[in-house]
């Protein structure tokens, strides 16, 4: 298990920006699965929606990014780089993600060729799929 600040250690995302709360495992270069404690003091609910708080499907995305990101980053190779976006495909939303929610948060790599790499990526609330697609990245 890896604590917020041994997860700064790896990723170089502060708060307000950084959207995962724990790291429960994880395999550098292979896999990652980090949870983010949703909650209702969020600063992107003031206006997502005022009077029916639904976390922006943009966010999911970028906090599964982030557990990508501690699998690529935590190689040794990777220290101190940062992992990019260099695409999102097949991203689809099938559950609102409301204060009181726990997302799960599990990216597994699947392919990786020099600094280009594709993560298979799947977050859920309890055994619901809320969020799910493939995220290219390139670490720099």
């Amino acid at each position: 298990m890896l604590s917020k600040e041994e997860i700064k250690e790896i990723i170089p995302q502060r708060e307000p920006f950084l959207m995962i709360d724990k790291v429960e495992e994880y395999i550098p270069g292979e896999s990652a699965i980090a949870y983010k404690e949703v909650k209702a003091e969020e600063w992107y609910f003031k206006g997502h929606f005022p009077g029916n708080p639904i976390m922006p499907g943009v966010l999911i995305t970028e906090s599964l990014a982030q557990t990508g990101a501690i699998a690529i980053l935590s190689l040794e190779k990777n220290k101190g780089k940062n992992a990019l976006f260099g695409g999102i495909d097949k991203m689809k939303f099938k559950k609102m993600v409301v204060p009181g929610d726990q997302l799960k948060l599990a990216v597994k790599i699947i392919k990786q060729k020099g600094p280009i790499g594709v993560g298979e990526a799947i977050a859920t609330v309890g055994e619901q799929v809320v969020a799910k697609g493939e995220l290219t990245f390139a670490v720099v």
